[in-house]
Order: structure tokens, then C-alpha cells, then sequence
């Protein structure tokens, strides 16, 4: 009987080895676990005898889940609302305005989304209604539409101009393929119009007619429909079709609703287009075409388009991205005037046009901050600034400089500017949060030129964190947050942020767990978790590396992470694991390493660089057989992602690098750290197939025990895991406490049997 067909399981289950080849460039390689990729009874057999194991080789974990679980629950305020947005609609007598947000109950899994009318000006703050008022109007509960449904999630929430009817979109199966649905706000019902196969954002053009973006086959966002409500939707208008395979589409509105921009983005060039909001019919204009390696974004303002752009003008290279102006007309790159020159070293990542100012949002030394300028400031500069002397203050010197009224002073936070709909807005709205501050949500008032005003800001909502039934309430003063540098290979400099209570002793004996990403110039900023808190009061120090690959230190940061250069991803992870070792935060067994998806590529990448460094390897979703997956085109993803890991299938050179640092290709006959893979059934981005392969070959060569290498795959889910809060709070537990288990923290044998909370 095989080990599929066991109910209780009494090894780890070996996976077939059979006879499959793959040849490229005069190179084969042999790939004998390909066939778990193959629509079979078989397959499916093999991955439930994985998770039977999971279960079997952590039964012993059971207690400690659910102390985990009791942690996440004590310190979560479960019923809840989110900071109320202001929408101004057309309404048939004027302006009608309403605030939208979220509710959270304790007990159930989904927020409910409401509305409640207002009469007050745009200076008015946004209200905190405890207890639901009577004229609150719940617009979806999303409980209600999850039932019946394993997997649950929502794409998008959209009002119409005339606030009558709201789009909202569905997945019930975690592919990201989304259903749009029609409601009548009047009623509660929703219209019998759908809208299948549709990517995450969507737009209203006037009140009869949504814009979408469908996907393809292979997951591609590649076409623009125009659906007219009350019409099949076979005679939905095709607005614009994406042939190039490189390109994504996507669309958005302008602040006054007289615009969709569609665009349309690769891994290195982009091109924008504006639609007629009352003329959806008519032809999309370009606003300059699309050129290679030019990579541009359109904010459309009240009277001009504001472009970010790594452009070269007027001699100057953009590496690190500049601003620029054109008219609603422009059709061009002659149209672009500069208004914000480029700095080296300060990556601009983008503008908000507001009627009376603009937010610049930037990232300078890792941090993520954002400036405000008003209307007129531009002007006055006569040429125009550089990225580092924008003329406007900064937010992170409002919440957190040394300026009177600081609400932490001179404290290193992540401060990220809030977009949002009103063009007409009368403050800013930004959220900070740290390794140590839970996520906090402000409005700046602004002056009579739109320039952010020398006053305290206003603090809209803090995160709350209950007490703990046994660690009391959280003071950040008990813990410590620090910057250090790690020296990677060729000498580069590499930040990590770290934390741990203050009692945590320096002297190697701590429990780690260090994070990483590293890719898409996706940056790992130091934000806040009530999780985390429960690995830091067990005396864990947790540590997040900011590798090559990510954005956190400009557009050159993540070149060099990337194509021919990605080995400098995982090369300086391994050297921020010696940092923390050498600095006596850890020792190498115990220090468990952490990383999903892209981060999963580098988890796999160390394990075979340098197995000694860690005890454990925490791979989410990862994406450990890329040289495959990117060798066939008929894939989800995988044409876009040629530009960030180069083509195998033309060039050799590639083939050959990828095939040196593939996790999968390169498993050997070694002691491995203990391996937890993780992955879900209707993943898109990355196939269960891949951490599926890379644990058969890891169990077939690795000189392990069999309970080191686990793979727990949902079967329900897709690439952002279990959907509800609580089924994640449930997933994040059985996580930590793997990772626990792994580094044997103090107490975690009684606590493991017990369920009682560590220490």
C-alpha cells in the first residue's frame, strides 16, 4: 500500500522518480518529480499524503498552536472600524457626500462594508462611530457573501459617481481570477449583470458603464472591456488589446472622474493612455508611447498630468526617478516640462495631484516618507528642484522630527502618504508605523497655499493592542529597535532592521528568525505586527534583511539584485545571518530563516549555499524551480517575468546562470536545516508544483530525518493563503510554531503539551 493510501502515515512520503527530461541549448537536464505537475488523481493523492505527514511529524504541536492562536486573539481589538474615507458623488441636487469604511465583529472572519451620509464641509474629520448610527448603511457584508464558499475574497469596492450603485468583485477559489458583481444600494440586490475573468481594479466611466481589465489564459491581464450595465456582456466594448506578452493592462480614474488611464507596464517600460469617462466608446489617447526601458506613471491632475519617470531630459539620467509636467493633451515625451530633477540615492516613487498641492512619495536612506507642496511652491523655485530640496515639508518630520508637536519625536518610523478620491481634500493623510508602533493613521492640516501647516497633526486611529492575560499591556519602551549593517561578498553594505525586548541577552543564545525578500524592486519596510510580539515575549530577536533585489535603497539597489546579478540576493542574506551571529543576536542553530514567494527562490537558494547558517527554513508559496518555469511560456507569468530573471529559453548564458542558483536543480546530498514548504492548490503565481518537486528531491538526497522536511499544502487557497482572519490567525500559528519548535525555545515543551503561553 502506498504511503498516500495510509490514514496514519508511517514515513514521509517518497514521490515517484520517473523518466522525464528537459533539453535547452545542448543542456539536459533530468526532472524526474515534472509529473506532479500533471492533472492526475495521483498528484492530488501525493500532496494530501504530504499534508498527513505535516500533521503526523507536528502533532507534538498542537498546544503551542493554540497558545499562539490565544495570543493573536487577546491583544486584536476583533470588533472594530477602519479610518472613514470621504466620497463626494453626484448627486441630482448637488454634491453628496458620504464616509465609507470597514467593520470588523469579533466572531466573524470578514469586515462589513458601510456608508453613513454627511452634511459637513471637506475640513470636517472623519467620525468614530462606535456603535453603528441609524442611518448607517451597510453596502456588503462580506460574511454573507462568503458563505458557502471555502475561499473567499474580495478584489474590489467602487461606488458609482452618483453613489446609486456599488461594483464590487469576487474570488471564491484563490486564482485571482475575479467576478464583478452590480449592486443596487437602494435595495441591497445585486443587478444580474457579471462581469468573469477580471483582474483586480476596475473603474466606473459615468454611472452606466464599468471599465475592467480580463485576463488571459496565462493570467495575464491583456484586455480592456467596457461593460454598459444592462447589456450581455458578450457585446462588451474591447477598449484596447495588449498582443506584446511583456505587458500587464491595468486601469485607474482620475480624482475628477473625467478620466480612466489605462496602462500598461512591463518589468522596465510602461505607456499610459486617458479614456473619456462620458465617452467610453470613443478611442483611448496615448500619452506617450512606450519606449524600452523607459518606465513611466501618469497622475492626472486638475489641469495638467503629473509624470514620474526614469526619463532622460535635459541631459540628466532619471536612475532613481524624476516628476515631470505635461498637458492633458500631451501625446509625447516633448511635452514633459521637469519640475523635480533627479537625485541619486532618493527614489521617487510617485504623485498625488490634489487641487491645492501634491504629495511627492519618496524613499531616501530605506525610509519611506513623503513630501507636500503646494500648488503654487513650483513656481517659486524658478528651475527645478532636485528629488533631495523638494519644495514642501516632509510628513515624517510632522509625525516624527524634532518640530514642536511631534507625535514621536525623533523616532525612525515608515511613514506612507494615504491617496485619496477628494480632489478637493483639505489635509493630508499618512500612516506610520515601526518594528515598535502599531500602525497609526494622521491628517496634517495644510495652509492657505496647500503647504502642509506648522501644527500638530491629528491622530485619526492607533492600532489598538490589548493587554496580554499574561505579559500585561505592550510598552514599546520593553523592547529595542535598531539599524545594523552587514558586509555582503563584494563588500556592499546591507541594512537590517531589528528587534527584541530589552532582557534578551547578547550573547548568541537568543532564538532568531530573520525575513528576506529581495526582488521586483519590492521593499521590506519595518512596520508592526501583534504576531510578532509573540516570538519577541518568548525571547526570539526577529530581523529583517533588506537584500538586493528590493527597493529599499533606490532603483540601483534592486539592479543589483536582479537578471545576471540575482546571487547577490542570496549571497547577502547569508551575510546578514553572519551579522546577527557575529553581533551575538543568535547562533546558527538557532536562527531560523523566513521568506515567501520570490523570498522563497532566496530560502531555497541559502539552503543549498549554506546549510550551516540556519536550523531552520521557513519557505512560503516559494518559487524554487524557476529555470523550469520560466522556460515555459504557456504559463502564468511567465513572459512578464523574462525581465526580471532573463530568458533561458534564447539565451544560454542565462539558462546556464539560472541553472546555478535554481534550489531545485542544485539539492545535493548534504545535512539540510529543517524545511517547512508551504504552498496553495490554486496558486497562480507560483504553482504548488514547485515546492512539491524541490521537497521529493530534498527527501530523496538530503541525509535528514524525515520529520525535517515538510511540505503543508492548502488545498483550498491560492497564492496569499487561507482567506478570513481568523483561518490566517490559525496558518500564521502552525508557522511560528514550527519555528519555535525548531529553535527549541525555552518553555516550548510544556507549552507544546499544554497550550499555555511561554515565556
Amino acid at each position: 500500500m502506498s504511503d498516500s493510501a495510509q490514514t496514519r502515515p508511517l514515513g514521509a512520503p517518497r514521490a515517484r522518480r520517473l523518466p522525464r527530461t528537459r533539453s535547452h541549448h545542448g543542456r539536459t537536464f533530468d526532472d524526474p518529480y515534472e509529473w506532479l505537475r500533471d492533472d492526475d488523481p495521483a498528484v492530488l493523492g501525493h500532496l494530501q499524503a504530504e499534508n498527513d505527514w505535516f500533521d503526523a511529524a507536528t502533532a507534538g504541536q498542537e498546544g503551542l498552536r493554540a497558545s499562539l492562536v490565544a495570543d493573536i486573539s487577546a491583544r486584536t481589538q476583533q470588533t472594530d472600524l477602519s479610518v472613514p474615507v470621504r466620497v463626494v458623488h453626484d448627486g441630482p441636487d448637488g454634491p453628496l457626500a458620504y464616509w465609507y469604511y470597514g467593520r470588523t465583529i469579533e466572531g466573524q472572519n470578514y469586515p462589513v462594508q458601510v456608508r453613513l451620509r454627511t452634511t459637513a464641509g471637506p475640513d470636517e474629520l472623519p467620525p468614530r462611530p462606535t456603535d453603528a448610527p441609524a442611518d448607517e448603511e451597510v453596502l456588503l457584508d462580506m460574511n454573507q457573501a462568503a458563505q458557502g464558499h471555502d475561499f473567499f475574497q474580495v478584489g474590489l469596492l467602487q461606488p458609482s459617481p452618483d453613489g446609486h450603485l456599488l461594483a464590487w468583485s469576487e474570488d471564491t477559489t484563490g486564482d485571482e481570477r475575479f467576478t464583478v458583481h452590480f449592486r443596487d444600494l437602494a435595495t441591497g440586490a445585486d443587478l444580474p449583470d457579471l462581469v468573469e475573468d477580471v483582474a483586480w481594479g476596475g473603474v466606473w466611466a459615468g454611472n452606466d458603464t464599468f471599465v475592467v481589465s480580463r485576463c488571459d489564459d496565462a493570467w495575464r491581464p491583456f484586455q480592456v472591456l467596457a461593460h454598459r450595465l444592462g447589456t450581455p456582456t458578450p457585446q462588451d466594448r474591447v477598449v484596447l488589446t495588449e498582443t506584446d506578452e511583456r505587458f500587464w493592462l491595468g486601469v485607474d480614474s482620475s480624482r475628477d472622474r473625467r478620466w480612466v488611464v489605462i496602462g500598461a507596464a512591463s518589468k522596465d517600460s510602461s505607456e499610459y493612455a486617458l479614456l473619456p469617462a462620458d465617452r467610453p466608446d470613443s478611442p483611448p489617447r496615448v500619452v506617450t508611447p512606450r519606449s524600452p526601458g523607459i518606465d513611466y506613471d501618469v497622475e492626472v491632475g486638475p489641469d495638467r498630468l503629473w509624470i514620474t519617470h526614469n526619463a532622460t531630459l535635459g541631459g540628466e539620467a532619471a536612475v532613481d526617478f524624476a516628476v515631470a509636467t505635461a498637458p492633458l493633451e500631451a501625446t509625447g515625451i516633448a511635452d514633459w516640462t521637469p519640475v523635480l530633477r533627479p537625485s541619486l540615492g532618493v527614489r521617487v516613487l510617485g504623485v498625488d495631484a490634489y487641487a491645492t498641492h501634491q504629495v511627492i512619495s519618496v524613499r531616501h536612506g530605506g525610509q519611506l516618507d513623503a513630501y507636500v507642496v503646494g500648488a503654487d511652491a513650483w513656481s517659486v523655485t524658478g528651475s527645478a528642484p532636485a528629488a533631495d530640496q523638494v519644495p514642501g515639508r516632509s510628513l515624517a518630520s510632522v509625525i516624527a522630527g524634532d518640530e514642536p508637536g511631534a507625535i514621536v519625536p525623533e523616532r525612525v518610523l515608515t511613514v506612507q502618504a494615504v491617496s485619496l478620491p477628494e480632489l478637493d481634500c483639505t489635509r493630508v493623510r499618512a500612516i506610520y508605523t515601526s518594528m515598535l508602533d502599531p500602525q497609526t493613521v494622521v491628517e496634517c492640516d495644510l495652509d492657505a497655499t496647500g503647504a502642509l501647516a506648522v501644527a500638530p497633526a491629528h491622530v485619526l486611529r492607533r492600532t489598538p493592542v490589548l493587554d496580554h492575560p499574561e505579559h500585561g499591556p505592550y510598552d514599546p519602551a520593553e523592547y529595542v529597535q535598531q539599524r545594523l549593517w552587514a558586509t555582503a561578498e563584494d563588500g556592499t553594505q546591507v541594512p537590517l532592521s531589528v528587534v527584541h525586548r530589552r532582557d534578551v541577552p547578547l550573547d548568541g543564545s537568543a532564538p532568531a528568525l530573520l525575513y528576506g525578500y529581495g526582488a521586483y524592486e519590492v521593499s521590506i519596510d519595518a512596520e508592526f505586527s501583534i504576531s510578532r510580539l509573540s516570538l519577541l515575549d518568548r525571547g526570539f530577536v526577529v530581523a529583517l534583511a533588506h537584500v538586493r533585489g528590493g527597493g529599499e535603497l533606490g532603483r540601483s539597489w534592486y539592479e543589483q539584485g536582479r537578471l545576471m546579478h540575482k546571487r547577490n540576493t542570496f549571497t547577502d542574506f547569508i551575510a546578514c545571518a553572519h551579522r546577527l551571529v557575529g553581533a551575538g543576536f543568535t547562533s546558527p542553530h538557532r536562527l531560523v530563516a523566513e521568506g515567501g514567494s520570490a523570498g522563497g527562490l532566496l530560502m531555497g537558494a541559502v539552503a543549498n549555499l549554506a546549510p550551516e547558517s540556519f536550523a531552520g527554513i521557513l519557505a512560503e508559496v516559494p518559487f524554487v524551480d524557476p529555470l523550469t518555469t520560466i522556460l515555459m511560456p504557456e504559463l502564468p507569468l511567465t513572459v512578464t517575468e523574462w525581465e526580471e530573471w532573463g530568458d533561458p529559453l534564447t539565451d544560454p548564458a542565462v539558462y546556464d546562470y539560472m541553472a546555478g542558483y535554481s534550489p531545485y536543480e542544485n539539492v545535493r546530498a548534504q545535512a539540510y536545516p529543517r524545511i517547512l514548504a508551504t504552498s496553495g492548490l490554486h496558486d497562480t503565481r507560483v504553482s504548488y508544483v514547485e515546492p512539491a518537486k524541490w521537497v521529493a528531491a530534498l527527501r530523496h538526497l538530503a541525509t535528514n530525518d524525515d520529520a525535517d522536511i515538510l511540505l503543508r499544502v492548502e488545498m483550498e487557497a491560492g497564492h496569499g493563503g487561507v482567506s478570513g482572519r481568523y483561518a490566517a490567525w490559525a496558518e500564521r500559528a502552525r508557522e511560528l510554531a514550527w519555528v519555535i519548535t525548531v529553535v527549541g525555545a525555552a518553555g516550548v515543551d510544556a507549552e507544546a503539551a499544554t497550550g499555555a503561553s511561554g515565556a
